[in-house]
């Protein structure tokens, strides 16, 4: 398989870049694009794991995530910079469920059938569905709430006064968990479980083939976005169904395969780290950070989703939070969220 990726990769950025230039059909383009994210996202994917060897579960975890959203980050600044406002609200939405319900979901399922019970820290996932719940239920149903009876200029500003606000209790949070009670919640020999275990890269390598394919993503991001007019047109796609499920898988698709590579291994911790951690990233900073970045373009995005996208997010966080605050999980669990998953996709591509 890495094989495959590593093939992916090298013919993939090159017929990217002489496509783009001989202007090949877009709707041919977006596929060679979105094939191309995907095969550099298990590059950074493997290199974060190699990181994540030395560096311990939480970090790791925390690495994957943030390297897995710096693509969709990446590819959402494009989309605000060419006025896709709906489209990038639409992402968001999609990663918090894709995380939530898709990667989650297909980590407990695929951990689930290996082994009959699976388990990962309680403690971490009783602090992890505290902050979905601000972030999901307070941070963006509130902004929708009072948008409601605001002009477009306080929505916006409301809109800023949260995001900053996010981003703050964001840095905070990591700072709480990696800082002032690093190991106070840690269960006995968890940070030894990976001590024996060999990176598959050095910690140098690893880091020049992270900075390398973030570059490479950056580029055939840009690209991507352009496609997106005109594949809708094609297929009869709305910006919220591109959006909500093929920005949002393509975008992810890095952080997607560790973490169901992690729980195939029994490392629950830093699997539930990569699909909850994410989704609080792409919540908490992500988001924010869109929001601030967007005050530079000709369109500003506010903070407010739509009413279905709410519903589906907040239902996950729920679905979630019922189903992991145990701290142990099986393949029934995992199927139950990839049902949610689809239940949501199916009314996206409907509406």
């Amino acid at each position: 398989m890495n094989k495959v990726f590593a093939l992916l990769v090298f013919a993939g950025v090159p017929i990217s870049v002489i496509g783009s230039l001989l202007h090949w059909p877009n709707v041919i383009m977006f596929v060679i694009y979105c094939v191309t994210i995907i095969a550099l996202a298990a590059f950074m994917g493997r290199s974060t794991e190699s990181l994540a060897v030395v560096s311990g579960p939480r970090i790791g975890g925390l690495l994957n995530a943030t390297f897995g959203n710096a693509v969709e980050l990446i590819i959402s600044i494009f989309a605000l910079k060419a006025g896709l406002i709906g489209v990038v609200l639409a992402s968001l939405t999609g990663s918090v469920l894709g995380n939530l319900l898709l990667v989650a979901g297909l980590s407990f399922f695929v951990g689930g059938i290996k082994f009959k019970r699976q388990k990962f820290n309680v403690f971490d996932a009783r602090h992890n569905s505290g902050l979905l719940m601000f972030a999901i239920i307070v941070a963006f149903v509130i902004p929708e709430v009072f948008a409601q009876d605001m002009n477009e200029a306080k929505t916006m500003s409301l809109s800023i006064g949260v995001s900053v606000i996010l981003i703050a209790l964001y840095l905070f949070a990591l700072f709480f968990k990696l800082v002032t009670h690093r190991g106070v919640y840690q269960h006995e020999g968890e940070e030894g479980a990976h001590a024996h275990e060999e990176p598959e890269w050095s910690k140098g390598k690893a880091l020049l083939i992270l900075a390398a394919s973030t570059a490479a993503v950056a580029y055939v991001s840009e690209r991507l976005v352009h496609t997106f007019e005109e594949v809708g047109n094609t297929f009869g796609w709305s910006e919220l169904f591109i959006g909500v499920i093929i920005v949002a898988i393509v975008g992810n698709a890095a952080e997607h395969a560790s973490a169901i590579i992690m729980a195939y291994k029994n490392k629950m911790d830093i699997a539930v780290e990569i699909a909850v951690g994410s989704t609080l990233q792409i919540a908490m900073f992500v988001a924010p950070i869109l929001v601030l970045i967007s005050l530079f373009f000709e369109t500003s995005m506010p903070l407010v989703f739509t009413l279905p996208e709410l519903v589906a997010m907040v239902s996950a966080v729920l679905v979630t939070i019922v189903i992991s605050n145990d701290g142990e999980t099986n393949w029934f669990e995992g199927l139950t969220l990839l049902a949610a998953y689809f239940i949501m996709g199916i009314g996206f591509y409907l509406l």
